[in-house]
């Protein structure tokens, strides 16, 4: 089994014998060393599971925020949870990462089913993957059409791509967004290689991008986060492609902290920077992107490394998850419904109507 044919959420239901439903996830804080599930029965799990990124990418996170009001339904029939309770979790739930849009959409998907009963919840959830899936196959034909049509470099050789974070089929129901353009672009044999950024402070790159990328066998570079835009500049990339956390409704667009570097070093360039997400991704009550709140994380993060300290006692940390690439440094915006160039004024608000 290639990474693409993993499934970062599952849900698993109820066996005979004692068992209660569970939603089984990759723990991606063992990649890559170790490819291991974790099964969560209860909301207080699912969401350390969230906080702690055991699940993380904001398709995979929109995936289990669907599961998660099944999961609080049926711990709410265990532990005999009144409506109120019940709500006060799938809220919960709602909150635990409040970047990524994806969850919220998710879970209000969901959760008016609740009266409906779980089988109706589950199918509403499993209708979410499923969708996420068929788009980011969607998405990654027509990011990989847009490169070679547009790329100069294509008409003579096969692609240079760098990326950031990871946005693989970890990161999604399954394939990806952005990493799903590239394996698009692997497929027809018109990748050369990818230059894949470490993405610090956790690492999403070094640890689970060149995983999936390994696989597949797929030619990579990893590299220090530091080291892109020098890349870039000295000629050695032909796009930049990267997902998002949530889209502005002008095109402004959040995603993992280091993105914005890579967008101007592009526009320096002279080179395409490339978003790819679902629809669900683009965030049309939200009018730019000063408006997406940025979550800080915990200052240990970027003091210590493996549990030792780095840095000097009297050090603090800032620790931003994210940052918001303006608008107008984004070329174009791939989604299931086709590519559009927002730097040349194709917003999402217009183009997805």
């Amino acid at each position: 089994m290639t990474s693409q044919d993993l499934r970062a959420v599952t849900w698993t239901a109820a066996a005979e014998g004692g068992a209660v439903p569970s939603l089984s996830l990759i723990d991606q804080t063992a990649l890559p060393h170790a490819l291991n599930r974790l099964d969560v029965t209860t909301v207080d799990e699912l969401i350390d599971a969230i906080v702690r990124l055991v699940v993380r990418g904001a398709p995979a996170i929109g995936a289990a925020g669907g599961y998660g009001v099944a999961l609080a339904m049926a711990q709410g029939e265990r532990e005999g949870w009144d409506r109120a309770r019940l709500d006060a979790e799938v809220a919960r739930v709602r909150a635990a990462r409040p970047t990524a849009v994806n969850l919220m959409v998710c879970v209000d998907r969901v959760a008016p089913l609740i009266d409906a009963g779980l089988p109706a919840v589950l199918a509403e959830a499993d209708a979410i993957v499923r969708e996420d899936l068929e788009a980011n196959h969607a998405m990654g034909a027509f990011g990989a059409d847009w490169l070679l049509k547009r790329v100069p470099a294509a008409a003579e050789r096969p692609l240079r791509i760098l990326t950031h974070c990871n946005t693989g089929a970890l990161a999604t129901a399954g394939w990806g967004t952005a990493l799903g353009v590239i394996r698009e672009l692997h497929g027809r044999a018109r990748l050369e290689t990818v230059y894949a950024d470490e993405t610090r402070p956790l690492l999403q790159g070094a640890r689970l991008t060149a995983w999936e990328l390994v696989q597949e066998g797929i030619p990579h570079f990893v590299q220090a986060d530091g080291a892109a835009a020098g890349t870039i500049l000295r000629g050695e990339v032909d796009a930049a492609i990267v997902g998002a956390d949530r889209i502005a409704a002008n095109g402004d667009t959040a995603n993992k902290v280091g993105t914005v570097g890579i967008a101007l070093a592009c526009a320096h360039a002279g080179i395409p920077f490339v978003v790819a997400a679902p629809t669900t991704t683009v965030d049309l009550a939200t009018a730019t992107g000063s408006d997406i709140h940025i979550e800080l994380r915990g200052e240990d993060e970027v003091l210590e490394w493996a549990g030792v300290r780095t840095a000097p006692a009297g050090s603090r940390g800032h620790n931003p998850a994210f940052d918001v690439t303006p608008g107008s440094l984004v070329t174009a915006l791939v989604t299931e419904r086709g590519v559009r160039e927002v730097s040349a004024g194709e917003l999402p608000v217009g183009g997805l109507s």
